[in-house]
């Protein structure tokens, strides 16, 4: 009986994570989080550890994690199956206006006295916001056959 009850339990966790992983914006979060992360921790070590200043440390590790993203957003989040190169140039547009507005705001942040990391979490609050919409209907759409 006790068995029962924890393989009920054990399948209706699994039913519920299945049916969350189907949705593109839980994939797409997951996805974002650990690219945040892997993002944050290049950021630390370039400017923290080699003390390189906050304007090249910041876009030089949100590029670096440009393969990273654009990888697991491709093929974890929204399971693209159209050919790589469109949407690598459409991608590779969008990383120059966020790399742009991910400066600007941790610059901003620092010049106002608050950590660099306020401005990175704000950075990526709003990048997170537009690049969903961005990616979903934009850069890993799938194309419409006109017969």
């Amino acid at each position: 009986m006790m068995e029962n009850m924890h393989s009920d339990r054990f399948s209706r966790s699994a039913s519920l994570i299945s049916r969350a992983w189907s949705s593109s914006a839980v994939r797409y979060l997951a996805v974002g989080g650990f690219s945040f992360l892997f993002d944050v921790f290049v950021l630390w070590l370039l400017h923290e550890v080699f003390l390189v200043p906050l304007t090249i440390s910041t876009p030089v590790a949100f590029l670096t994690s440009f393969a990273v993203t654009y990888t697991l957003q491709r093929t974890v989040a929204f399971r693209a199956t159209d050919g790589v190169a469109p949407s690598v140039v459409k991608y590779a547009i969008l990383v120059g206006v966020n790399t742009v507005a991910t400066t600007a705001i941790v610059w901003a942040a620092d010049a106002l006295g608050l950590p660099w990391i306020v401005g990175k979490v704000a950075a990526v609050v709003t990048t997170t916001i537009w690049n969903y919409f961005a990616y979903r209907y934009w850069v890993f759409a799938a194309r419409k056959v006109v017969d």
